[in-house]
């Protein structure tokens, strides 16, 4: 057989072929890597000639294949480092869009003199952001195992240098106010008299009685979330804390298909969890904040805030205990719409109150002035006649006290003539 021409180094070595079978089912070896060529022309076997019951190829036609797997090789080898081009892009854009809009990951502390431990120190607690961190007191931060006071001075102080926590012009807020975007309702009506929809990077409550369309409410944002911001969307996923077991994800099927989007992927882009008790609706805030800082979020639903809070905590002697945990729940919500810019979203359940006057309303949100306060945007839902519910402004800083109408459908929250 020889060698090459040329002298070249590499030897071929020759694989034996079976007479039953094509030499385009089987691999070629060459510098010890299989290289597979079913994808190239079948060599009949009338060019597969016998020499000592072996079937071997000619010195020819081997280099003929040689050079074929050779150029498979390289055809390979490009559309690898295509795709890992594409990747590298897309992980740069998405990059870019966290350094640009979104916030600081703490891994960029290293960056600043802290240490890898402390920076995994912090995430276990809970921080997995430089804005997190500096919201922060230090008296907080050295409730962090393994942060001592000296520490937590350190940390706070590369935070500071990252975000920027004084004073601004008003022409300056006015500009960052133009960013905030607006989550549809489903509704025109409903979206016109909240001035776009429902507001990101702060908390919006729902509060009313049992049917008045909470919760379907809910159910219509965590799909409208994910649509385009030209369609009233967030182009973001959801996440949504079950705390009363009424989260239907069949109902976001039905509410998908009326917007045009595909089901299957509306359910892949909502996280859903189920807690169980006031302690672990605070825990599922920190599993959050990890998944928000890995991907684009644009909304957190809260179905309901109080309830569990409601039963864990029983009698006027646990009342200010349940309040105080209550306002550092609020809080921990209030920073996640700070430092990822989304819409929080939270239903609180009503109680009668027996001793109101004849003209006030005899139905009063639960949580007091802890919820009043923490909430941004408050607004009443009652019913109407069938299926028409009223949602009313109670409360906000920008929108006047008025009410709209709007329609629970099969297809989710819609217009009252739709």
């Amino acid at each position: 057989m020889g060698h090459l021409e040329g002298g070249d180094t590499i030897f071929l070595r020759l694989l034996w072929v079976s007479k039953m079978h094509t030499c385009s089912c089987k691999p070629i070896r060459m510098a010890d890597k299989r290289v597979n060529i079913t994808h190239q022309a079948p060599i009949s076997r009338q060019q597969i000639f016998t020499l000592s019951g072996k079937a071997v190829l000619q010195q020819r036609q081997y280099i003929s294949i040689l050079l074929r797997a050779h150029l498979l090789l390289i055809k390979e080898f490009e559309e690898t480092m295509s795709a890992a081009a594409l990747r590298n892009q897309e992980e740069e854009h998405h990059d870019g869009e966290m350094d640009e809009g979104g916030p600081t990951l703490i891994e960029n502390l290293e960056a600043s003199g802290i240490s890898a431990t402390d920076i995994k120190k912090l995430k276990d607690a809970g921080y997995h952001t430089v804005e997190g961190v500096a919201y922060a007191t230090k008296r907080q931060l050295t409730k962090v195992k393994g942060v001592s006071e000296a520490k937590a001075e350190k940390i706070l102080s590369a935070c500071l240098t990252m975000v920027p926590m004084g004073f601004s012009t008003a022409t300056e807020h006015l500009k960052l106010r133009e960013d905030i975007i607006c989550l549809s309702t489903g509704s025109k009506d409903l979206d016109e008299l909240l001035g776009g929809g429902m507001e990101t990077g702060c908390i919006t409550e729902l509060y009313g009685e049992f049917r008045t369309g909470k919760t379907q409410l809910c159910h219509t944002l965590c799909v409208t979330c994910q649509m385009p911001i030209s369609q009233g969307g967030g182009e973001g996923k959801a996440i949504y804390v079950d705390t009363e077991g009424c989260f239907r994800p069949e109902r976001l099927q039905m509410i998908a298909e009326r917007f045009g989007l595909n089901g299957d992927d509306v359910l892949d882009n909502v996280a859903v969890a189920r807690a169980h008790n006031s302690e672990h609706q605070m825990e599922l805030l920190k599993q959050a904040s990890a998944m928000m800082a890995e991907s684009r979020y644009a909304l957190i639903v809260v179905d309901s805030a109080t309830a569990l809070f409601r039963t864990d905590y029983q009698g006027r002697g646990e009342l200010a205990e349940r309040q105080q945990n209550l306002a550092q729940f609020m809080r921990s919500l209030q920073q996640l719409a700070n430092q990822y810019g989304v819409a929080v979203i939270i239903t609180n359940q009503v109680v009668a109150s027996p001793d109101s006057s004849m003209f006030a309303d005899p139905l009063k949100p639960i949580g007091g002035n802890i919820i009043a306060h923490a909430s941004t945007v408050r607004l009443k839902l009652r019913k109407g006649r069938g299926e028409t519910r009223v949602c009313k402004v109670i409360d906000s800083p920008t929108l006047a006290e008025a009410d709209a109408s709007f329609a629970i459908t099969a297809a989710g929250i819609a217009d009252c003539d739709a």
